[in-house]
Parts: C-alpha cells; structure tokens; sequence
C-alpha cells in the first residue's frame, strides 16, 4: 500500500491518527532482503532476512539495539553491556572483543554477530571463518554515531526505530548546547586512560568535548584516541581535567602545579558517567551533560 493512499478523507480520531501514522512510518522504513551492506573493513555483508539471532559483541551496538527497539533479537552480549541494566543482565555473556568465547558465540546459533573492525582483536575474521555473519564496525568519529545507528537500524528492519532515536538525540544535544550558548571556553584535557590515552579533537569524545564548551589540548594530526606525551599537558596547563583523580595528576611528574590541580577541578566521573561517555551510541546527550557540568558548572 502506497503511503500517499487516503484511506479516509474524514478526520480521524486522536488515537486513531497517531496509530496510522505510526504504521506509515514503518512501512516507509521497511528494510527490503537481501541486504548487503559494507562493513569497516571493506566487507560486504548479505542478510537474506531479518535477523532474529543476535550476538552483539560492544557495548555501543547492545544498547543502540534496545534504544531502537531490536533488543528482542538479542541472544548474547560481551559481558561489558551492562544497560540497559535488567535487560542486559538476562543474557548471556560470551567474552569481550579482545577475550571472546568462539563456542558460546557459535553456540548461541546468531544469524547476525556485531563486532568490531579492530585488527587488535581479529574478531570479525574469527567469526566469518567460523561461518557466522559478521558485521564489523564501530563509530569513531561524532558523526558515525549517528551513521551506525541508522546501519543498525537498517540491518536489524528497525529503520524506523533508529530514525525516531537519532531525531530524540540530537534534540537532546541542541538542549544542552543552547543552554551553553555564550560561555567562554574553558580549555581542558580528557583521559582514556593512564598511558596516559586522551582524545583527539575528531572523536566523538573530542567533538562533545568542544560542544560542551571546552577547548581541548590535544591537537589534531595525532588520531582519535592518541597516546600523548605527559609533557604535552604540562606545556598545555589546561584549566580542567576530566578521567583521573586529583592524586593521579598530583604523582605524575609536572603535573602537581598545573592550574586545574591548583583550582581542584580535576574530575573522576562515575562509572555509569564513564560508561556515557566511552559508548559511541544513545547516551551522547548524557555524555555531553556531564562534560557541560564540570566545565561550566555555573550553568548547570
């Protein structure tokens, strides 16, 4: 049925008019199988039908999946999915991208594994030689996560779904970023992880990093996620910190009379905050929340 037939040229009843307009909206979005797409690797990735088996193997793709209503099709998770809270905890956990359980994956029986398109873990070529249909791919970049979503949608026929989230998103993320409008930027750095491992200004952490109103210290050139050198902090003196405690900063060489240790802004968010933050998936307007509250907490 065309979605320009009128059925009815008589107004419809609230409730009704809500309903049909529902269902045109996912006729409209209907995927049509065989699908191929291109994964990250260059692969091309054919599903005949819809998957009803899925094994999702990020964090970002588990919760991307119960945001856009798939996670009914979940039947396995790497055992970092841990939100939605209930939902994730009643399935199976088979391994982690670096550390997967080949067996449980292949005993799960998936018609469709979302992995990544890291050459660190191989995971993808593992599972497609193990004969499994693989889709290997991440975002990286703050514009890729709204792409991936609309692929996830798209391979799991939940296009609709996916089109109602990235619209939600990015009102959320215009909310925060009109709350911010005239602030000065604050400059800051954002650690991943102690090496140290920070962010670069093209991540999707780096992008919400300078929405949120901060000017990031790390320069491009250097990737999304570089291993920088503890003296290229030093040299930058940023004004805030975000990833590590104020003893962190203070037992590192150079560290101690840097002005954000000096003004006691050098924040450790939560780990449901870090989680928000680290995913590339429905939680970016969190994310963004919480960098906008360290670094202009007078606005929120």
């Amino acid at each position: 049925m065309s979605t320009r037939t009128i059925l009815n040229p008589r107004p419809l009843p609230v409730r009704t008019a809500a309903l049909a307009a529902t269902l045109l909206l996912g006729a409209a979005h209907a995927t049509h199988y065989p699908l191929t797409v291109t994964d990250d690797l260059g692969r091309k990735v054919t599903l005949t039908h819809a998957p009803k088996r899925i094994v999702a193997m990020l964090p970002s793709h588990t919760e991307t999946l119960f945001a856009i209503g798939a996670g009914a099709q979940l039947v396995g998770v790497d055992r970092f999915s841990n939100y939605p809270k209930a939902e994730t905890a009643a399935l199976p956990k088979v391994g982690s991208a670096y550390a997967p359980s080949l067996e449980a994956i292949i005993a799960l029986k998936p018609d469709l594994v979302l992995a990544d398109e890291s050459g660190g873990s191989r995971l993808t070529e593992k599972l497609a030689a193990a004969g499994l249909n693989v889709y290997g791919g991440t975002a990286q970049s703050y514009t890729e996560v709204f792409q991936k979503i609309a692929v996830l949608g798209q391979l799991t026929n939940h296009e609709a779904g996916a089109t109602r989230l990235i619209t939600s998103m990015r009102t959320d993320l215009n909310a925060t970023t009109a709350a911010l409008r005239g602030v000065p930027k604050v400059s800051a750095y954002y650690e991943v992880s102690p090496a140290p491992y920070s962010v670069g200004p093209d991540s999707f952490i780096g992008v919400l990093l300078q929405k949120a109103g901060g000017m990031n210290v790390v320069p491009g050139g250097l990737g999304d996620f570089p291993k920088i050198s503890p003296e290229l902090v030093v040299k930058a003196n940023p004004s805030v910190m975000i990833g590590l405690t104020v003893q962190d900063a203070r037992n590192r060489p150079g560290w101690a009379s840097l002005q954000a240790v000096n003004a006691g802004r050098v924040y450790q968010p939560t780990p449901e905050e870090i989680d928000a933050l680290s995913r590339p998936g429905p939680r970016l307007p969190v994310a963004l929340r919480v960098l906008a509250r360290l670094l202009h907490p007078e606005r929120f």
